[in-house]
């Protein structure tokens, strides 16, 4: 950043006696005229000298009468020996050349408007330097053209200057990251297209709101690491925010993949902040796709595991609470195992009764539970031997059975729903083509499964009138098939600390539940060991 010295003046014009007698030349370097020096001049050079860019400028006649100290650091040569040369010809630019350079530097005082160029000149040192000019005419008091004064600065210099104003209007136009500037109150003053994309909301509408009414859950976490990116600069890596966003269909849950780099002001001699510049990315399904991947890998693993653990049981009744118990791992809270009354398994079953026209509705007896009360330890048989179960009409686990399917059900939440309101049923046929298909694809039915955001409420009346533990909020009932019957249902149950189930998670239960009825059915054709 370089200033100049503006003390040196023009040669003297035609109608004044010259310096020297014998000159033709002009003025030589340092060369002064009388009368340029005043009040004004002082304060002319301290303006040059904080000028950013190199600068000359010339008289009509293209003697140098202008020469800062940013054109003193490009080129090496001092105002004192740049000042009242005729051109650059000789010292600045190789001889070949000096024509044409002058011509076209001179060139603007003919034309109405600045002009650009770009051509080699050559230090005091001997090296050889790419610049671009900008250079404009000097109109006297008269209006006629007095001089040309030029800026100029190396090539690689401005390119680098234009690619990044190039950049910064690439990222507020076309990138596909979100990128926000963020202001010391942490208010958005800029936005490009996609954040207001993935705001949900308009690029301008957006600007100067507080985030909080753009984002309604995460926002906390959000600022907090906007605060410690103004007080203690960028983070040396990208973090992951989950955020729920306000949008005009609606609330989203979305992952955000987020950035931060901490602004200042380049013009202070000391770091102020401006603010921070906030770049993120939706990566909300490829974090749901690498979850899923986890939750199958881990489910996968799990069932290997309770094959190798039940094949090892004699008693084929242990060994399907063995795969119970490897199930409920990650899965459920609570699992119950009923079977139909003894003499009632059939092939199929309609609503109300039996399909093979056996009276009256299926009776349902616990056979298996895990402990109660939320203590830990596995399945147990819980020897209430032939006593039915009191399952009201309508019960999921009367559904199930009357489906020959999975049924979900959830309690009510504060929001509305009905207890007992079933999700799903549908019966897809499943790979193998049995008749109990995975769990259905419409959450048909009220007080359904709901997102995994909302977590209803324990109600414990819900739960105990259904013959369930009273924690019990979330509900999935698979039916046992084994050899084309029916033998019973096995219900899986959730606190309020889980989501609901989900179709995925159905159809691991129907996985694990084709296992039990196997080590069921198994158990049933054997003999007792007492005969």
């Amino acid at each position: 950043m370089s200033a100049s010295r503006s003390e040196t003046t023009n040669p003297a014009g035609p109608d004044e006696p010259e310096s020297d007698a014998g000159s033709d030349t002009g003025p030589g370097p340092g060369a002064e005229v009388p009368g340029r020096d005043g009040p004004g001049s002082d304060l002319l050079a301290a303006l040059l000298d904080g000028m950013d860019a190199a600068l000359c400028a010339f008289d009509a006649g293209g003697v140098i009468t202008h020469w800062n100290r940013e054109a003193e650091r490009i080129l090496g040569w001092s105002a004192e020996e740049a000042v009242g040369r005729r051109g650059f010809a000789g010292w600045a630019v190789r001889t070949a050349d000096a024509d044409e350079v002058q011509a076209r530097l001179m060139a603007v005082m003919d034309g109405p408007d600045r002009q650009v160029d770009e051509f080699a000149l050559l230090r005091k040192d001997g090296g050889r330097v790419l610049i671009r000019t900008q250079s404009s005419a000097v109109r006297g008091a008269d209006g006629k053209p007095a001089g040309v004064y030029s800026a100029f600065s190396e090539v690689h210099d401005q390119v680098d200057f234009e690619r990044s104003v190039a950049l910064s209007e690439a990222l507020f136009e076309d990138a596909s990251w979100g990128v926000v500037l963020v202001d010391v109150d942490l208010r958005p003053t800029v936005v490009n297209l996609q954040a207001a994309r993935l705001l949900g909301t308009g690029r301008t509408s957006v600007l100067g709101r507080p985030l909080g009414e753009l984002i309604t859950q995460g926002v906390e976490e959000l600022e907090s690491a906007l605060h410690h990116v103004l007080s203690e600069g960028a983070p040396s890596a990208v973090a992951e925010l989950w955020m729920t966003v306000r949008a005009p269909d609606g609330e989203r849950r979305r992952c955000w993949r987020c950035g931060f780099l901490r602004l200042a002001s380049p013009l202070a001699e000391e770091p102020v902040p401006l603010g921070v510049g906030w770049m993120f990315q939706d990566v909300t399904d490829m974090k749901l796709a690498v979850q899923e991947a986890d939750r199958l890998r881990f489910r996968g693993s799990q069932l290997h595991r309770a094959g190798r653990a039940a094949a090892e049981c004699e008693d084929p009744m242990e060994a399907a609470t063995v795969y119970l118990d490897f199930a409920l791992a990650g899965f459920a809270d609570h699992a119950l195992i009923d079977l139909v009354a003894e003499g009632r398994a059939s092939r199929g079953y309609v609503s109300g009764g039996l399909a093979s026209g056996t009276p009256g509705p299926v009776r349902l007896v616990r056979t298996v539970a895990t402990p109660a009360g939320g203590a830990s330890g596995p399945s147990t048989q819980t020897g209430s031997g032939f006593i039915p179960v009191r399952y009201a009409a309508g019960h999921p686990a009367l559904q199930a059975m009357d489906r020959t399917g999975s049924v979900r059900a959830s309690a009510p939440t504060g929001t509305g729903g009905t207890a007992g309101g079933t999700a799903g049923g549908n019966r897809g046929g499943t790979a193998g083509g049995n008749r109990g298909g995975t769990a259905g694809g419409n959450r048909g039915g009220n007080g359904g499964a709901g997102d995994a955001a909302r977590q209803p409420v324990p109600a414990p009346a819900w739960a105990s009138s259904r013959q369930w533990p009273e924690d019990s909020v979330h509900a999935l009932c698979t039916v046992l098939r084994s050899r084309g019957r029916s033998l019973g249902v096995v219900t899986f149950l959730r606190g309020a600390s889980r989501a609901a189930f989900e179709r995925p998670d159905a159809v691991f239960a129907e996985d694990v539940t084709v296992r039990i009825a196997a080590c069921l059915d198994l158990s049933a054709l054997l003999p007792d060991a007492d005969d």
